[in-house]
């Protein structure tokens, strides 16, 4: 079962030139909703502004699949006498893995302004060794707007304003060797699949009914929490799994994660998928995340009362510029299709 990589990458790098910072994620779903009814298939949207749909399986059994299109991001905090913007963050990451990053300011009244994430002691050559031995958090950086302001009220006759979202440029880049490059591959990288394996479920319908389920404040913790569909028998969210020292995730694969910060996951769902990706010739990793939560983890605490699993396409550098490769995205769709075939629920 091999999915249109031709088709999943085209989907992929729109979605991550499209900002989609929690809290701001309108232009990306509807990118999807568009993207959805150009294959014949009619979502709907919760109230939260998470999107849904279904394909009818020829069995019966509903699965469930979770992904998210919200991305970490920022909003104006402080519109510093200088004209330099403080910013308030939002998800989990790293003031040091924006530095020097290119960013969108997304104004009210529609403007976008462009910019870059500096801190305060940014040349070398003034600061010197202050700048090395700074601690980068949000006190300490700022946006550099690419507009000749030079006090707070310039930067307002801009329409700018506190509380406008900040979206940190992904920069995708698709390599020769089949890497994919870009900052918010979690979980776009996810969401993209989900098109490529709708289109093959529409071609060759599976068993089970498969539902996906876009939420869009994953990065903030509650993305799931509501507008999973109620005859779901198995939620299995799909994000990225996170590699590194420690770690059995590979950019190369697709694996099962276990465990995270949130506790394990469903034992029987997860020996399902070992079976599932064994079925498929697909060499599975298994993992646990100490430092990770998921959609799924959002979903039973709100009280979602079935069986949840955690699977991804590995991805390094998370939450930073982040890199994946075709192998890892080919073998999500894959293990995803096999379960959807070989699952009987009824």
């Amino acid at each position: 079962m091999t999915m249109n990589m031709d088709y999943t990458l085209d989907v992929l790098v729109r979605l991550l030139d499209t900002p989609s910072p929690t809290g701001f994620t309108e232009r990306a779903v509807a990118l999807l909703d568009t993207e959805l009814r150009a294959l014949g298939v009619t979502p709907t949207r919760t109230r939260k502004g998470a999107l849904t749909w279904e394909v009818p399986g020829t069995a019966g059994g509903h699965v469930t699949f979770s992904g998210h299109v919200d991305t970490l991001g920022a909003m104006i905090k402080e519109i510093k006498p200088s004209g330099r913007l403080r910013l308030w963050g939002l998800g989990g990451y790293d003031w040091a893995t924006v530095e020097g990053e290119d960013v969108r300011v997304h104004t009210q009244a529609g403007r976008e302004l462009t910019g870059t994430v500096v801190n305060v002691r940014q040349s070398t050559h003034v600061h010197g060794a202050a700048l090395r031995d700074l601690k980068r958090e949000a006190a300490v950086m700022e946006v550099r707007l690419d507009e000749q302001v030079f006090s707070a009220a310039d930067v307002l006759a801009l329409g700018a304003a506190v509380g406008d979202f900040v979206s940190f440029d992904a920069r995708p880049r698709v390599t020769p060797a089949g890497y994919v490059k870009a900052r918010h591959l979690d979980n776009k990288a996810a969401v993209a699949v989900f098109l490529a394996v709708t289109r093959d479920l529409l071609a060759r319908p599976a068993p089970i009914t498969a539902a996906f389920h876009i939420t869009t404040y994953e990065e903030v913790g509650h993305g799931a929490a509501t507008g999973i569909p109620p005859h779901t028998d198995e939620l299995i969210a799909v994000d990225m799994a996170a590699v590194g020292d420690g770690q059995t995730s590979s950019e190369h694969h697709v694996t099962l994660c276990v465990a995270d910060g949130g506790g394990p996951y469903d034992h029987a769902l997860g020996n399902r998928l070992r079976a599932a990706a064994t079925g498929a010739g697909l060499e599975l990793r298994v993992d646990i995340y100490p430092y990770y939560a998921s959609d799924g983890t959002a979903a039973w605490r709100a009280g979602g009362d079935y069986p949840v699993a955690l699977i991804g396409p590995g991805v390094d550098a998370s939450h930073a510029y982040e890199r994946t490769h075709t192998d890892a995205l080919q073998a999500t769709g894959a293990l995803m299709l096999a379960h959807l075939h070989a699952t009987r629920l009824a």
